[in-house]
């Protein structure tokens, strides 16, 4: 089988707290974008013992052998019989980009073996199964727009606030660690909650909508800083870090005309369409 697990931004991210599990507690909004990875599976005919896996595409830190598509199958195969696998993942979502690539890839990884080998768990088993993946590995489950709480695997529909809309993502090729970034965060209480805002008009949200995560990764990475203020020069309506970065978007009426330097880090554009429910 092969899928296509679909990366996402984060429409603001505020961080109110530091969890007795050593999570944060957090909200944001998961909006799924059209760049996406390419994952096919086959179930070893050669009566191999181990699952195995290759990949091509962005280079991935660590070692291929702790790849979070490993680590899916494992845990599945916990619970419910599923053969050895030969897995091929071609990455177009680089990793350290803010944009759940790895969680994402987990996540199809999951519903692929439950849908080839008719293991028949509902979407609700599936996004248990993911959060022991990572916190917004069960958003990618279903791959709807979603208001996000807790850790990040609490969540509520919301609405295609962007469908229409004209995104930009750029990447400068920084890799950031999630880990340094909720690290050096400032904690915040926002007034109003981020799943009353994101209903706002977008060209409001630039005053209204923050992630909490630019006040130090700005510090850190001044390259980054400087791509925000970039797009805003080029009509963004709304620019943002994604997640911890390095990923930053913007979100446009039309199709921008993005200045030489900046538009070879571009890795997606185009319009946003509405969004249609995942097949289980």
């Amino acid at each position: 089988m092969l899928v296509f697990p679909k990366a996402k931004i984060n429409l603001g991210l505020r961080i109110s707290g530091k969890r007795p599990d050593g999570y944060h507690d957090i909200e944001t909004v998961f909006y799924p974008v059209t760049l996406c990875d390419a994952l096919e599976m086959v179930a070893d005919s050669k009566g191999s013992e181990r699952d195995t896996l290759t990949l091509t595409g962005f280079e991935l830190p660590g070692r291929k052998e702790d790849n979070i598509v490993l680590k899916a199958v494992s845990r599945l195969r916990e619970a419910l019989p599923v053969p050895f696998l030969r897995i091929h993942l071609h990455k177009n979502i680089p990793a350290g980009a803010g944009l759940g690539g790895g969680s994402s890839d987990a996540a199809c990884m999951l519903r692929a073996i439950n849908r080839t080998f008719g293991l028949s768990l509902s979407v609700d088993e599936l996004k248990i199964i993911a959060a022991n993946l990572g916190s917004d590995c069960p958003f990618f489950i279903d791959c709807q727009p979603a208001f996000a709480s807790g850790k990040g695997d609490i969540l509520s529909p919301v609405g295609d606030v962007l469908a229409g809309f004209y995104v930009v993502l750029v990447n400068p090729g920084i890799s950031v660690s999630t880990k340094e970034a909720y690290e050096n965060c400032t904690l915040s209480k926002p007034e109003r909650s981020l799943k009353e805002l994101i209903n706002s008009p977008v060209s409001e949200w630039k005053d209204l909508i923050v992630n909490d995560f630019e006040k130090t990764i700005f510090i850190n990475y001044p390259q980054i800083r400087s791509i925000k203020q970039t797009l805003y020069s080029s009509g963004a309506i709304f620019s943002s870090m994604s997640g911890s970065g390095s990923t930053v978007y913007g979100i446009f009426y039309e199709k921008p005309l993005i200045p030489r330097n900046l538009r070879k880090f571009v890795i997606c554009e185009g319009i946003l369409q509405p969004i249609l429910a995942q097949a289980k």
